[in-house]
Parts: C-alpha cells; structure tokens; sequence
C-alpha cells in the first residue's frame, strides 16, 4: 500500500509558506485551470470576435447595397438611403428584410432588376465588404 505525504514537510517551503499553487495558471478564486480551459476561452474569444466582424461586414454591406440601389433610383439623398437599408436588416433575422426592402424599392422606381439579380449583388459585396473589415477600411 502506498501512503501519501500529507504533511507540510512534503511540499517546497514557499508553497507552504505563501500558498501558492504550482499550475498552469489560477483563476480569480485560485482555482485550478488547465490548457483546456485556456483553450476554451481561447475559442470563445475568437467566436466572439467573428461574429463581431461578420456583424459588421454585414452592415457594410447592406449600406454598399443600398448605396448601389440608389445610384441605379437616381436618388439625390444616397447615404440616407443606405442608411435606411442598413435600419431595414434589424426588422427580421436574416436577410430576407434587406431582399425584400431593395427589390420593392427598386420595383417601385421602374428599375428592371430581379429579385436573383439583387441577390447576386448582395453575395458579391458582402465579399466585398468583408476584404475591406479584414483590410481595416
């Protein structure tokens, strides 16, 4: 049978002394955390961080839509409407809000564009939109 030392004899004196624990690292309450856990937050922060950076390549891209739609309406007041297609995103989740308010709008003005055609439109500047948060625009 094996005993254990369970006496302060067994440890380093400065681990008696200061009560230090001898571990990858310690949270605020001195609990114990391993490379797990620090992976773990690792990932929460990078998931974090996409989505923050998807949230705004999504907006940019709605204003860079509704930039393109007014250009095409001949609108005088571009950034107001952009303004208004990035406030439409926020009425349902998706994308569908943003599709729906372009695609009425520009049936409404005798624009000639289908409903895939703005679809189209909205997929490249998102990649757009994207390169452009990555290139720190």
């Amino acid at each position: 049978m094996v005993r254990l030392e369970t006496s302060a004899a067994a440890y380093p004196p400065i681990a008696v002394e200061t009560a230090t624990i001898y571990a990858a690292g310690s949270d605020e309450l001195g609990a114990f955390m391993t490379t797990f856990d620090d992976r773990e937050q690792a990932f929460e922060r990078k998931f974090a961080l996409d989505n923050e950076l998807e949230f705004k390549a999504t907006a940019r891209r709605n204003r860079l839509l509704g930039e393109w739609a007014a250009g095409l309406m001949g609108l005088a007041t571009v950034e107001e409407y952009a303004r208004a297609v990035v406030k439409s995103d926020f009425e349902q989740p998706g994308d569908e809000d943003v599709l729906r308010k372009v695609f009425q709008d520009l049936s409404g003005s005798g624009v000639a564009a289908s409903e895939g055609e703005v679809r189209m439109k909205m997929d490249e500047l998102l990649a757009v939109a994207r390169e452009q948060i990555k290139a720190g625009e």
